[in-house]
């Protein structure tokens, strides 16, 4: 959670990463995360392209259930954060060194 992922994501994403396929349900009981907050980080992982749905006929009538599986290797995932984490510290780091330098110049 740390890493700057929202806390609710990085429940899901972990959730997701050690197990083959699940639905909302099975999310929501196994990161113990209520119906809002599990679709709420699903729409962020599929924004993100890691995560794939299909649907499958419930047992009863009638909305289908959605079976959601990360959609590539999470160490890719992981990578992919980590990626975006260097970028935004090599900005901070850009800005703070452009401070520097317009402070040294007055």
């Amino acid at each position: 959670m740390g890493i700057g992922l929202k806390r609710n994501v990085s429940k899901v994403l972990v959730y997701l990463a050690n197990t083959k396929e699940a639905t909302s349900r099975d999310i929501e009981r196994g990161t113990d995360l209520r119906q809002p907050e599990v679709s709420i980080a699903m729409r962020y992982l599929r924004e993100c392209d890691w995560v794939d749905t299909r649907e499958s006929k419930s047992e009863s009538k009638g909305r289908p259930v959605k079976i959601y599986t990360l959609s590539r290797p999470i160490t890719e995932i992981m990578d992919t954060i980590e990626n975006e984490k260097r970028k935004e510290a090599r900005q901070q780091l850009d800005l703070i060194q452009k401070m520097r330098e317009c402070i040294s110049m007055q």
